[in-house]
């Protein structure tokens, strides 16, 4: 069997939408069908998105397409102009995005080996992508650190991360890290179960050794706050990788801003890629025509998207990317509403 070291050999290198232009496979693929015709259509509504002046456009992230390699994606889209608000998981955002920033890596590995032995050796499997539990477990001690240095009090996940990116601007490793350049960017990212990931544990081990005095994280805070940046927004258009609670709490905000008693109009983009079965009425699998009638996502622009994400996403960013709409878009720079 092989050792640790022998196993987290080979790293992940995060694809580069910038080194290629996918236009003429876009364009082919819009007079091809099935998902082929899906992903060039949803590629032209994402157009649509960047070249409306008044839509804001929101990324959601569920999954580990950041760990498998579209990590460079999400951080040229910033860069770029292409998003203004970021709703992911805590795994996205912690697990894979911090951990890499602070010079730890994914690893090419197997579905196939045995688990056993992946344990024996403290190393985690995402499928076939490897990581250090060791040095998961440096980046909980890492959120710890952070939360220990804060005033002790209730925190939106999007004010912890923003503390988690000022910290990256003095010690990252890598400088191409998801919430350092949206941090540099005043592009707020929200993680409505932060918990539910590396800095969960950080944060156990932080309350329970200041059992007086602590931070916890508001998730009523985080609902409240990315309501108050679609109410400033207006239009808005949602990209939408994977599903579970960042899709629905991105959608979510349109009925807490009606309740709240403002007339906002429903999301007027939505693309959604995932693999989910619509048949088990799950939020991860729930059409985007289905959440219209909750009130929360238009049908004149929505195209979902039946794939595995690491598999189209990079064809439609870089084909937004070489059209270069990206470059007439106002910087909403929505940190700023907090």
């Amino acid at each position: 069997m092989m050792n640790k070291k022998d196993l987290l050999k080979d790293t992940i290198k995060h694809i580069d939408i910038k080194s290629f232009d996918s236009a003429p496979i876009i364009d082919a693929m819009r007079d091809m069908s099935f998902t082929s015709r899906d992903t060039a259509n949803a590629a032209d509504i994402l157009q649509r998105m960047i070249k409306d002046k008044d839509c804001s456009i929101w990324l959601t992230l569920a999954g580990s397409t950041s760990a498998g390699g579209c990590m460079q994606v999400y951080v040229d889209m910033i860069k770029n102009n292409m998003i203004d608000c970021v709703v992911a998981t805590g795994a996205s955002i912690v697990d894979m995005d911090f951990f890499e920033a602070l010079g730890y890596k994914h690893y090419k590995g197997s579905p196939w080996i045995d688990d056993k032995h992946l344990r024996s050796q403290y190393i985690d499997r995402i499928y076939d992508t490897f990581i250090d539990e060791e040095e998961l477990q440096a980046c909980d001690q890492t959120v710890k650190i952070i939360a220990d240095s804060l005033e002790p009090r209730p925190y939106s996940s999007r004010e912890f991360i923003w503390e988690m990116g000022r910290y990256l601007t003095k010690h990252s490793i890598k400088k191409d890290s998801l919430i350092q350049v949206a941090f540099e960017h005043n592009v707020p990212i929200f993680c409505p179960a932060f918990s539910d990931s590396s800095a969960g544990f950080g944060l156990v081990v932080h309350q329970v050794e200041n059992p007086e005095k602590h931070l916890s994280i508001d998730s009523v805070k985080d609902f409240r706050e990315l309501t108050d940046v679609k109410i400033a927004a207006g239009t808005t258009g949602l990209l939408m990788i994977g599903g579970g609670v960042p899709k629905n709490f991105a959608q979510d905000t349109v009925v807490c801003a009606e309740i709240l008693g403002h007339e906002v109009e429903m999301h007027k983009y939505a693309i959604q890629i995932t693999v989910a079965d619509v048949r088990d009425g799950a939020c991860s699998s729930s059409t985007l025509k289905e959440a219209s009638s909750w009130g929360k996502v238009d049908t004149a622009y929505e195209q979902m998207v039946y794939a595995e994400a690491t598999s189209v996403l990079p064809l439609m960013i870089s084909y937004a990317f070489h059209r270069g709409d990206w470059k007439n878009r106002i910087k909403r720079e929505w940190a700023k509403l907090f």
